[in-house]
């Protein structure tokens, strides 16, 4: 099939050791509803079949583009990679672990557009083996709500390039999402949810309990470090956070 036209969204999907889970997440994509995308695949120094899948995958569809980081540089320096070379007014993210619904794209733009948002996220599903839990999210949010806790998912967030310019994700090993999320609001009012499931986010066993603590550790760095919040601010946001995630589930 040829797509001439230029993109309206550019797809960011860093992939880092992910040949078992990598063409579902790219199929995901293709599956969209709303046609006019184009995927850019950030190879980041993958020791498995990972670049051997995504030269195939580009080969399929025209829409999908190819990125080589020199190593293994992360996640934030793959997306901003990504970022660099996106042709797309719209930008959206998906990890190569992680999957679209069908109407996810569709959805979104739409409701950006006929509301004037600029910044955009919605539900999503977190699957844990075969059991999914709908993670809600409300219909505002503010920066300083954002700061108590992120309700915003990576793999459901779409923002404006039209509006904010070219911006670049903090270089921070985790956390870079939610630090990028709090920059964007720095520039606009408030980003606009939609209260339904678009997407799933997989859960792997083995980054549970371990990874929950090395994110919050990300999390407090993020508060004192990046941000230079004073020790007590960061602690009530932390206390905020934690309770929000307990709240969850």
């Amino acid at each position: 099939m040829q797509h001439s036209m230029p993109p309206v969204v550019s797809v960011i999907m860093p992939v880092y050791n992910a040949e078992v889970t990598l063409e579902q997440a790219v199929a995901s994509v293709r599956a969209q509803c709303f046609q006019a995308w184009e995927l850019l695949l950030i190879e980041d120094g993958s020791q498995d079949g990972s670049a051997e899948v995504c030269a195939r995958l580009t080969r399929q569809d025209e829409r999908i583009r190819l990125l080589r980081q020199p190593g293994n540089t992360g996640a934030a320096a793959a997306r901003n990679a990504g970022l660099a070379a996106a042709r797309g007014r719209y930008i959206a993210f998906l990890d190569a672990d992680d999957r679209w619904l069908e109407n996810k794209l569709q959805r979104q733009i739409t409701f950006m557009q006929e509301t004037g948002t600029v910044f955009a996220y919605s539900g999503f599903w977190r699957a844990r083996g075969s059991e999914r839990h709908q993670v809600r999210v409300p219909e505002r949010v503010t920066r300083a709500a954002l700061l108590r806790g992120n309700v915003i998912g990576c793999l459901t967030a779409i923002y404006d390039r039209e509006y904010f310019g070219a911006l670049q994700m903090p270089l921070l090993r985790m956390r870079q999402d939610f630090a990028f999320w709090l920059l964007l609001l720095e520039r606009c009012e408030e980003a606009r949810g939609i209260d339904e499931p678009l997407a799933i986010y997989h859960v792997h066993q083995h980054s549970l309990t371990a990874g929950r603590g090395r994110a919050m550790q990300a999390t407090w760095h993020m508060y004192r470090t990046h941000l230079g919040l004073p020790a007590w601010q960061a602690v009530w946001y932390m206390s905020s956070h934690l309770i929000r995630r307990f709240l969850r589930g």
